[in-house]
């Protein structure tokens, strides 16, 4: 069978290769798109999306509980840990079924399979028909990443789970030790501590949420040991002890180990590109740590051949391979793009309280030698916050002191993960303390916080 010839070719259907695909066919481009899974990739099936949805019922669950707070009573609160997760898996399905939906609209030709490159510009799909040949000028890897494994910490679906198996979990959790504190490993921890599971979080460095502000990082900290957690910085799981019905966890801390018991671990210790069996190396393909390395505009070093998203490097986060998608396919069609600046992207967390942030934080701005100027504004002192019960929380801006540029933006509380865009869009336009001083927000909203911290920073605050 003659190969099939494209103009472009994306290896993966993730928030990454999607999107490539479906802006290479706005383009004009004829394209094909080989997904070995599942449409909408690990985000879609199981990340971002089904996380969401599992962490919304919970949210309600929490809200029911307070129901007194509010004037209102609600009597016989409980859950359905099976319908929780039925509802959690329906709305991942949905999404799914969409994304196939937009690359038959968009006129991409769609693959299922496993794909290999065999040779500059080929690539060989291993499908469940056997084997097809397609050829282009340009490829785009973006194959993702898959959850860290450390040796003797791995997960087995019963008792020790990875992402994949909290998401369905076989069990609801009673004693639960979460093992590392970046978004997943957190997400998970308030998710299951809401629902009740007495829940231990172990992170190896000196503080959780770790890539955080500081400040924003003991927030957190405060609210989430307020709502039962046990947290344990500067400490590492050595061993796990695995019986049918329990975990012992070898815990060392300053030192000392301790021996603590479990039913269930989830181990959210970071991720891995999936390099592998791509034929990369063949290729010349240079691979650092799991990841392939690129240049600004995602370019590998071998003609013709880029990598986006979880593959190409931090940060991990969706839109940012979403983006990344867009800008090659507008390379690979020869319009000017510009690339994906990491600083410029915003990281968001959906534990309870929420927390955001964008740019540089306060010790970060320092360490690169900018004298900074550092506003603050509490939950408490917003009256949109109090109505809502939710007076906990904190907006941080980090400043430029000398030309008044918005460095940094960190966030925790209520609702922060939808507007830190605000300060997204800021920093994009380059807009000084000034423009921000001078815009008029809205009243009575949770972004008048924003105002005020911005307001703090050049000691101008009105509520506080």
């Amino acid at each position: 069978m003659a190969a099939q010839t494209f103009d472009m070719i994306v290896i993966g259907a993730g928030p990454g290769g999607y999107v490539a695909a479906i802006r290479g066919a706005q383009l004009g481009l004829k394209v094909a798109c080989v997904e070995r899974e599942h449409l909408g990739g690990i985000c879609l099936n199981w990340g971002c999306i089904p996380t969401k949805a599992l962490l919304r019922s919970a949210e309600v669950f929490h809200l029911m509980e307070r129901a007194k707070d509010f004037g209102l009573s609600a009597e016989k609160i409980g859950y359905d840990i099976d319908a929780v997760v039925k509802r959690s898996r329906g709305v991942a399905a949905q999404l799914s079924g969409g994304i196939g939906h937009l690359l038959k609209k968009n006129k991409v030709t769609t693959i299922m399979g496993e794909a290999r490159l065999t040779g500059k510009g080929k690539v060989s799909v291993k499908t469940d028909k056997g084997t097809e040949e397609l050829t282009a000028k340009n490829i785009v890897l973006a194959t993702g990443a898959r959850a860290r494994e450390l040796p003797g910490l791995e997960a087995d679906g019963k008792r020790v789970w990875a992402y994949k198996t909290a998401l369905q979990p076989p069990h609801m959790p009673k004693k639960l030790l979460v093992i590392g504190s970046g978004a997943i490993g957190i997400e998970f921890a308030s998710f299951y501590n809401t629902l009740g599971a007495e829940t231990t979080v172990v992170e190896v460095l000196d503080r959780v949420l770790p890539v955080e502000d500081a400040e924003i990082s003991a927030f957190a900290m405060k609210a989430f040991t307020k709502q039962g957690m046990k947290i344990l910085e500067k400490s590492m799981v050595k061993q796990l002890d695995r019986s049918a019905d329990k975990v012992v966890a070898h815990i060392e801390t300053g030192g000392k180990v301790e021996k603590m018991e479990f039913d269930t671990v989830i181990s959210a210790v970071g991720i891995v590109g999936n390099v592998e069996n791509l034929g990369l190396e063949e290729l010349g393909v240079k691979i650092d740590r799991t990841h392939v390395v690129t240049d600004e505009f995602c370019r590998t070093g071998v003609e013709g051949l880029y990598a986006i998203g979880d593959i190409a490097g931090a940060p991990w986060l969706a839109h940012k391979a979403s983006h990344e998608g867009v800008m090659v396919a507008e390379l690979i069609k020869g319009m000017h793009a510009h690339p994906v600046k990491p600083e410029t992207i915003a990281g968001c967390t959906y534990c309870h309280p929420q927390v955001a942030s964008v740019g540089l934080t306060e010790a970060k701005a320092k360490e690169q030698g900018y004298e900074v100027k550092v506003g603050k504004f509490p939950f408490i002192g917003n009256g949109k916050a109090i109505a809502l019960g939710e007076p906990e929380g904190l907006i941080k801006t980090v400043f430029d002191a000398k030309t008044g540029e918005l460095l940094g933006a960190h966030m925790v509380g209520a609702e922060v993960t939808e507007m830190i865009q605000g300060y997204v869009i800021g920093r994009k336009l380059e807009t000084t303390e000034q423009d921000l001083m001078e815009t008029v927000f809205p009243h009575p909203t949770l972004s008048e916080m924003m105002h005020e911290s911005v307001l703090d920073a050049f000691d101008r605050v009105i509520h506080m």
